[in-house]
């Protein structure tokens, strides 16, 4: 089928809008080839069957639109825990206000450190698992930022890193538009937690590449900053060897656009794959699209989605899932749930659970719900006492707390519930 022209002239607009870096052959023949395939794919359309619920013309459109700094008077997510501390200021690495990239069993670099030489473990890494993930659903803006971003962290993990390394995105010019991209890999029997917070830039597009190997464990929290005109891509892309494990969950308040994009390849028997988010939108301007891809192709793994988005005031939040079982992946179990809690009639919840499976020996399920707060238990608590503005938000974030209890690190699950109160109570006001 021939790719419509305005999808081809967006890719091209797109492509002349961003120098493309040079480095290490490998690197260059990489985004060479990236380059290629976006010419081939084209830029994403609202026509595209995975982006009907979203219109990604915020995210495609050159120049990018500015967006009004927000002044925030928090303390840094995770700074009451001991990490490795790493700060990209609009998608430009700041080692001013970085720790030193040195810990135990890891190694790390900048990206464009690791482009400048000409032998790097990232070679066989760096673009390949963004790649692999085009297939059967094209994901161009990935593919874009394969192709031009030269700036992010080469994480090699050898064992158990004990500090988390968190990063930092700081949003400081209102014409920022920041492409960051990840690579790490986890060798046999390594572990290691990566946290992201902030809003980045007032466009933001990044890439995490993640390869585990076997019995070996990643787990990734994010934050998204509260910028209320930030626009936001992410995608994530994994690799799950034999008996290992792959736990992501992210947070998102606030925002013109947030589009999450998960895809994960369970390679390994006896692999886990978990998959979490929690959002909560306030207004029209508020659109949230967490989009999830997984493929089962080993024996006896298991995978789970978890998502809840609160909503109100006219916001949208938009969940498309989907479980892939191939043939060969006997004594599967892939657990998806999404659900919408209203709190008006304005908002919309726009659900898209999608099973695949050739296999006949699995256990998978999905559901979908939307509701509102539940007037009896709301009656309950208001006549104890407790004012109604109160009461209806102890019932929100019981709701979210479902999907944070996925977090394996309890002062984390901790930390963002706190986080999440605090917002509801500044909202009160």
């Amino acid at each position: 089928m021939a790719v419509p022209s305005i999808k081809l002239d967006t890719a091209e607009t797109l492509i002349a809008a961003y120098p493309t870096p040079t480095g290490a052959k490998w690197a260059d023949a990489t985004r060479k080839n990236a380059l290629a395939r976006l010419r081939e794919m084209g830029a994403p359309n609202k026509r595209d069957e995975y982006w009907k619920y979203t219109d990604p013309s915020a995210l495609t459109a050159v120049p990018a639109a500015t967006a009004a700094l927000f002044e925030n008077d928090e303390r840094p997510m995770f700074d009451a825990i001991d990490r490795l501390r790493v700060v990209f200021v609009d998608g430009v690495y700041d080692p001013a206000q970085s720790d030193d990239l040195s810990g135990e069993n890891v190694v790390i670099e900048t990206l464009s450190d690791a482009f400048s030489k000409d032998i790097h473990w990232a070679k066989d890494l760096f673009g390949a698992l963004e790649t692999d993930g085009q297939n059967p659903v094209q994901r161009p803006l990935a593919t874009l930022n394969t192709a031009v971003a030269d700036q992010g962290l080469v994480i090699h993990a050898t064992g158990k890193v004990n500090r988390p390394i968190a990063i930092r995105y700081v949003h400081s010019s209102q014409s920022s538009d920041a492409m960051v991209h990840h690579v790490i890999k986890v060798e046999e029997g390594a572990d290691i937690t990566f946290l992201e917070s902030g809003p980045g830039a007032a466009r933001f597009n990044s890439v995490v590449e993640v390869d585990i190997a076997d019995n070996g464990g990643f787990h990734h929290v994010r934050t998204q900053g509260r910028d209320h005109e930030r626009k936001t891509v992410t995608h994530m892309f994994a690799r799950l060897g034999r008996e290992s494990t792959f736990k992501s969950f992210t947070m998102t308040v606030n925002g013109v656009l947030t589009r999450n994009d998960t895809v994960i390849e369970l390679t390994g028997d006896d692999a886990h794959a978990t998959v979490g988010g929690a959002s909560a939108g306030d207004g029209k301007g508020f659109h949230h699209d967490d989009t999830v891809f997984i493929t089962h192709d080993a024996v006896n793994c298991e995978s789970r989605q978890v998502f809840k988005k609160v909503l109100r005031n006219g916001a949208t939040g938009v969940f498309q899932g989907k479980i892939l079982v191939k043939a060969d992946a006997q004594k599967t179990d892939g657990y998806q749930i999404s659900q919408g809690l209203m709190l008006d009639d304005d908002s919309n919840f726009l659900a898209k659970p999608e099973l695949e499976i050739y296999a006949d020996d699995v256990a998978c399920s999905h559901g979908s719900t939307v509701g509102a707060i539940d007037d009896d238990t709301l009656f309950y608590l208001t006549s104890r006492g407790i004012p109604r503005s109160q009461a209806q938000d102890m019932l929100v974030l019981a709701f979210l707390g479902e999907a944070i209890e996925e977090i394996e690190d309890e002062a984390l699950a901790a930390d963002i519930l706190d986080r999440m109160d605090a917002w509801m109570k500044r909202r009160q006001g």
